[in-house]
C-alpha cells in the first residue's frame, strides 16, 4: 500500500532497527517503545489485520523465534503480545519483554538513545538469526 509506513520500511525507504528478516516477515524495534526491546513483527505482504495473514502459523513462528532471543538477551520476567494494530493499518504484532515492575497493561512510551536501540537490535538479531 503506497502510504503505509511499514510498507516503506519493508522497501527500505525508511530506516529501522532490524531484529529479524526472512522472505515473508520483518521484525524491528518500535521507535516508540513501551519497554526496552519492544519489537514489531510484520508480514512483508500488506494485510490490514493479523488474522488476515495467510501464513498465520509461520507468522507466529517468527514471533516465537524473537521471544526466544529476548529470553536469552534481555532476560525478562514475562513477555506480552499485542495485536490491536490501530495506529498503523498494516498487520503487526507487538512483542514486549517485561520486568517485574512493569505491571501496567500498556506501559508509557519510553525514550531510549539511538545507541541503546542499535545495541539492543544487534543483540536480538544475532541470537534470532541462529535460533
Amino acid at each position: 500500500m503506497a502510504g503505509c509506513i511499514f510498507c516503506k520500511i519493508i522497501k527500505g525507504e525508511l530506516p529501522c532497527y532490524k531484529v529479524y528478516e526472512n522472505d515473508e516477515f520483518l521484525a524491528f524495534l518500535d521507535i516508540y517503545p513501551r519497554v526496552l526491546g519492544h519489537t514489531l513483527v510484520i508480514p512483508k505482504t500488506h494485510y490490514r489485520w493479523v488474522y488476515e495473514v495467510k501464513n498465520f502459523e509461520k507468522y507466529w513462528g517468527v514471533v516465537y523465534k524473537i521471544t526466544q532471543a529476548m529470553k536469552k538477551v534481555l532476560k525478562p520476567y514475562f513477555i506480552t503480545y499485542v495485536t490491536h494494530g490501530l495506529e498503523v493499518p498494516h498487520a503487526h504484532i507487538h512483542i514486549m519483554p517485561r520486568d517485574e515492575k512493569e505491571t501496567v497493561f500498556v506501559p508509557e512510551i519510553k525514550n531510549f538513545s539511538k545507541e541503546i536501540m542499535e545495541k539492543t537490535a544487534k543483540k536480538l538479531k544475532l541470537i534470532s538469526d541462529f535460533s
